[in-house]
């Protein structure tokens, strides 16, 4: 079946389908596409995930399509402070689990949230991101609109840094029990390491997959309200080549 809507905000392409299946298989054909692009261009394609429940049918979709994955260099947008090696709710674990230990990258690079020295962490991974120069993300929105944990009150548009230590909101931070990544609130860690707005919106490809009720609210801000940093996703209305993939709940008051 083909999108429920089909609309722009500003230069964002916005694709509602009815299901979360049907958003993700079509939001990994497009990212195939423009991988196998990429790769034909460059020899090389170096790609930025995200780890989250909400991209599940994505990530599952994408393993399904026709890529020279050892062509892909990946890297990952975020990651908590503080949590065990082995801990399944690190975002890199995630991604192992989701598609990094399923196909044969060429490399993969991840965020240490056991470093000792955090700010060190974020210095040399924003060294790798200025060797490797990220040529597509994959995003989420989180319920309080962030991009990565760039949440409303550290989300800065012109960051002059590429990757930062951040303090997670309360939103944010029951986000994780919500979507029964955590047991509880105080479960949660209260930091993390992100790539900021400014890294995240120089990246030349965008593809946000955001699926489900709990991001209705999150969606209708991004698409239709100010771009401000109350909604970080919002400047991605001015994202030259991004399309936002949703379902009919997250699309609900769009449709």
């Amino acid at each position: 079946m083909g999108s429920i809507l089909d609309i722009y905000s500003g230069s964002l392409r916005i694709q509602a389908y009815e299901t979360r299946m049907e958003m993700g298989e079509n939001a990994a054909v497009d990212a195939a596409d423009r991988l196998k692009r990429i790769i034909g261009e460059k020899g090389m394609a170096n790609a930025v995930f995200a780890a989250a429940p909400s991209q599940n049918e994505f990530l599952a979709s994408l393993l399904r399509q026709d890529v020279d994955w050892v062509k892909v260099r990946a890297f990952h947008m975020d990651e908590y402070i503080g949590l065990t090696e082995d801990a399944p709710q690190g975002f890199g674990n995630f991604l192992k689990e989701a598609i990094f230990d399923i196909v044969d990258f060429g490399e993969i690079y991840y965020l240490n949230g056991q470093a000792p020295d955090p700010e060190t962490e974020c210095e040399r991974y924003a060294g790798l991101l200025e060797t490797y120069p990220p040529d597509i993300v994959f995003l989420g929105i989180g319920e309080n609109g962030h991009l990565a944990f760039n949440d409303p009150g550290v989300a800065d548009f012109s960051d002059p840094l590429k990757v930062k230590v951040v303090a997670l909101d309360d939103v944010c931070r029951n986000q994780q029990v919500n979507d029964g990544c955590f047991a509880s609130l105080d479960d949660v860690p209260k930091s993390a390491l992100t790539l900021t707005m400014s890294a995240l919106m120089d990246i030349p490809d965008a593809i946000a997959v955001v699926p489900g009720k709990t991001k209705k609210d999150a969606v209708t801000k991004t698409v239709r309200g100010p771009i401000t940093t109350g909604c970080p996703a919002s400047v991605l209305q001015k994202h030259e080549n991004a399309v936002l993939y949703l379902d009919r709940e997250s699309a609900a008051d769009l449709l």
